[in-house]
């Protein structure tokens, strides 16, 4: 990771959410593993929350993060394949100010080596939304570690360079420019 000379490190506050109709706290290992690595880093959890594959629920839930100045980011693990119930990608698409294209290419580009092919039927996505940026991935334990690793851990890290994601979220914004 190539880290700017004069930044430093801003933790950001980011909420994870697990769609998901059959886990519970106890057996969700991809929401607990981006807890475990974000935390790691030094970022805040600002809260988890497991729910239903609804539409309608997780929008609300994700809309509410949205509208709260202390929340920068919002990591969804879960309801991204292809079956009836799979929403996820539909719930949160409308809620989006501007989408970040690439980050579901380079999603699908690195998970390329581990499943080959079936990484055509990833909808990972992402995108700004009020200032916060909403993740979309799916939920394996592997792809969530995909996406941290490989694109979450430097996007997130305001010394990561030539740019990351840090200086377009409203609320780190705020706080810096009254610093």
């Amino acid at each position: 990771m190539k880290h700017k000379a004069d930044a430093v490190f801003v933790p950001l506050a980011i909420a994870v959410l697990t769609v998901s109709d059959t886990r519970t706290f106890e057996n969700d290992t991809s929401g607990q593993l981006l807890v475990d690595r974000l935390t790691a880093v030094g970022h805040q959890l600002a809260q988890r929350v497991l729910l239903k594959d609804d539409l309608y629920k997780i929008r609300a839930q994700v809309a509410q993060w949205i509208a709260e100045d202390n929340v920068q980011v919002v990591i969804i693990t879960g309801g991204t394949g292809f079956t009836a119930r799979d929403s996820t990608p539909e719930a949160v698409a409308c809620l989006l100010d501007k989408q970040v294209d690439g980050f579901g290419e380079l999603f699908r580009q690195i998970s390329f080596a581990d499943i080959g092919t079936s990484t055509i039927q990833s909808r990972a996505l992402a995108g700004l939304a009020n200032g916060t940026l909403v993740c979309c991935l799916p939920g394996s334990t592997n792809a969530c570690r995909t996406a941290w690793d490989g694109i979450l851990a430097e996007q997130l890290d305001s010394r990561h360079g030539p740019c990351n994601f840090v200086a377009h979220l409203t609320s780190v914004a705020a706080c810096e420019s009254r610093g």
